[in-house]
């Protein structure tokens, strides 16, 4: 018999659930559960469900191309392999390596973002980024400057731990199906659940208080909850006293804001503050869950450490049950920025400003020179794109056309480049804007370890054949570099992890062997006698003390406010059927069938004042642009908010892309719009 069960990952969010691939002849031809998927247990969402739609779907990629015209034209690989390299050396020549920069991708898996990382940064480039930049910059810096590390505390399976669940900022119902199994689990052992959003959601549905903030309005209400657990003495002090500093400045700053004041701020009552403050205190064991609703705004990096300090001030870190639960959105972003895939660090999250790393790498790396950071965020590309300093740009497996907030301007900015490389399975609009377009493989073409959410880091093996002509990134890297005159003489996946294990400390013991068993290992991992660790920060935090951070913070203004010409507040977020900019869900029917078309969500008082009813095509407009939709006349969102899912082109039209200053993520979440009719 020919047929062959082969385990693999689904390639969609960062739960990182596995599943069988059915193999015959050659071919997936169908799926499996693998029940026996610590993270999973064998469920999937419908994006999972659906994985094989897009493997041999007839739009995959599966020849190089070069632009000529506005057309491409087939070429072969040593063809388009030269002239990106010619490219690389003319700007390095004309301009400095400096006018090099490099979008690693969140889709790739470990290997395939070290060497781009790390060709990058041989070159003398520092301006590598991802797309954490886009949606969990803030968690990395954030949950950083706080507990000294950037992700997730505990795991997912710990959540069933949890005797209240806080989820601000997070429809995890859809945006993360099978965390919310975990979550239900705790909510049948007797957890409280708490969702802070300002629409009704399929998440709040679950919830045992839901608190319709204000958008915008979190770390009032966070400070509001601070201010309730800090006057109903319920403040954990020998957890302040013993692991963390800090806490004098926050309890001083909290005397001078009232729970009028959160009421008011947040239009959540004052009653339903006090509520969620002493349950989500008093709990033995609790969990903040939260993902872009905190992340996308000019003070995501604050909201984050609010967050963070929120747990803190009630002893609900490092323990089984309580913890920070970021829910990250790519399969492998936080792979990618373990991998050293941002700007602001090399692999390990060692800092690109500090001499002590680059020493370190240019022993690891046998090189005599590295680039000191930090260098240019994929933000601050853009605009280097516009400006003349920024050159040449390589794209991998990311579509910042679709993704970007104001896509005008993004464009605008790949249009001023010398020389764009995109490196794709399906032409993305902004693949379409490129110079070369190389043809990759797809998740199941090709091995290589992926690390969840949760810090868990799992090996796959290639399961199909890529089509055509298709290649997995690590021989593409290879090839160039190689032609750039850099000794990347490796021969597969397994090799580059050896490296990995070798400079990163994190996974210093995640092997090969050990991380090919289902479920994999989570990190930090340092060396192949170490279990792998299921909840940071338990004895100590990973700062230099040992102790943590405590931020104090007040909230900032959106970078834009409603108006009379534009009165209306325009919120961005996830739908269950759909993912990202939709390259790959659009292109599968039994997804796209289900929902096919951009929509916005109008409250019945806008709706009636405007003369809008439900399914009418309406024209959304910001100060950057204008976008159709069909209008959904609901009472999910309060009045004066609007709702759009940012899967369609249209969306990040008209986002704003004013900047945290910090992180430099966009503020998708706060638009002032208008809604009209279509005429």
């Amino acid at each position: 018999m020919s047929t062959k069960l082969i385990p693999s990952l689904c390639p969609y969010c960062a739960v990182g659930c596995g599943l069988y691939l059915v193999v015959d002849k050659g071919k997936a031809i169908g799926i499996e559960y693998m029940t026996d998927h610590p993270a999973s247990e064998g469920a999937l969402c419908p994006k999972g469900n659906s994985v094989l739609e897009i493997i041999d779907h007839e739009e995959r990629l599966r020849y190089p191309m070069k632009k000529v015209g506005d057309g491409f034209v087939r070429i072969s690989w040593d063809e388009a392999l030269d002239m990106i390299a010619h490219a690389m050396k003319l700007s390095i020549k004309k301009y400095g390596p400096r006018s090099m920069g490099f979008l690693a991708s969140s889709r790739c898996n470990n290997e395939e973002n070290y060497l781009m990382e790390k060709m990058a940064r041989l070159l003398g480039s520092p301006h590598v980024d991802n797309c954490a930049r886009l949606c969990h910059s803030p968690t990395v810096v954030g949950l950083g400057a706080v507990f000294g590390m950037g992700a997730m505390t505990n795991n997912l399976l710990d959540l069933e731990n949890s005797k209240c669940i806080f989820a601000i900022g997070t429809n995890f119902t859809e945006a993360h199906p099978i965390v919310s199994r975990w979550a239900q689990k705790a909510k049948d052992n007797g957890a409280v659940i708490i969702v802070a959003d300002p629409r009704i959601t399929s998440t709040s549905w679950m919830a045992d208080i839901h608190l319709r903030i204000k958008p915008g309005s979190d770390i009032d209400l966070m400070r509001g909850m601070m201010k309730v657990i800090m006057d109903e003495g319920l403040v954990d002090e020998e957890f302040l006293k013993n692991r963390t500093v800090g806490s004098e400045e926050l309890l001083q700053s909290l005397k001078g804001f009232t729970l009028e004041e959160a009421a008011e701020k947040t239009g959540v009552p004052a009653a339903d503050i006090i509520r969620a403050a002493k349950a989500y205190a008093l709990s033995p064991a609790s969990a903040v869950l939260y993902s872009m609703g905190i992340t996308q705004h000019v003070c995501g990096t604050d909201n984050v450490k609010t967050c963070a300090t929120m747990a803190l001030l009630a002893g609900h870190v490092g323990r089984p049950g309580a913890g920070v639960w970021p829910m990250r959105g790519q399969n492998n972003v936080q792979g990618n920025c373990d991998m050293g895939g941002m700007p602001e660090f090399y692999p390990g999250y060692r800092k690109s400003i500090d001499p002590a790393t680059i020493e370190f790498f240019k022993k690891g790396w046998n090189v005599s020179e590295l680039p000191i950071g930090p260098g240019l965020t994929s933000t601050e590309m853009n605009e280097a794109a516009l400006d003349g300093r920024l050159k040449f740009l390589y794209i991998t497996g990311e579509d910042p056309v679709v993704c970007d907030a104001n896509v005008k301007r993004t464009r605008q900015a790949l249009e001023s480049l010398d020389f764009l490389v995109v490196q794709e399975i399906f032409m993305t609009p902004t693949a379409r804007m490129a110079d070369v377009v190389l043809p990759a493989a797809a998740w199941a073409e090709k091995d290589g370890s992926y690390t969840s959410m949760e810090r868990r880091v799992q090996w796959i093996d290639k399961a199909v054949e890529a089509p055509g002509e298709a290649k997995e990134g690590l021989w593409i890297m290879c090839q160039i570099a190689r032609r750039m005159g850099l000794d990347f003489s490796y021969e597969n996946a397994a090799q580059v992890l050896q490296e990995i294990n070798r400079l990163v400390p994190q996974y210093g013991g995640m092997t090969l062997e050990r991380i090919s068993k289902i479920g994999g290992l989570r990190w930090p991992c340092p060396d192949v006698n170490h279990p792998g660790t299921d909840i940071l920060h338990t004895q100590k935090f990973s700062t230099p003390d040992g102790k943590a951070r405590m931020a104090t913070v007040t909230n900032t203004p959106p970078g834009e406010q409603v108006s009379a010409e534009y009165p209306i507040l325009l919120t961005t977020g996830r739908i269950v059927l759909h993912y990202n900019g939709g390259s790959m869900t659009m292109r599968s029917i039994s997804l796209e069938e289900r929902e096919s078309e951009l929509y916005i969500e109008i409250n019945p008082e806008d709706a009636a004042r405007l003369k809008l009813a439900d399914g009418d095509m309406v024209v959304v407009t910001t100060r950057r642009g204008e976008a159709e939709a069909r209008a959904r006349v609901t009472e999910k969102v309060k009045p004066g908010v609007a709702f759009m899912p940012f899967h369609w082109h249209g969306t990040n039209i008209i986002t704003s892309d004013a900047l945290d200053p910090v992180s430099k993520i966009p503020e998708y979440k706060m638009a002032a719009c208008k809604i009209e009719a279509k005429a």
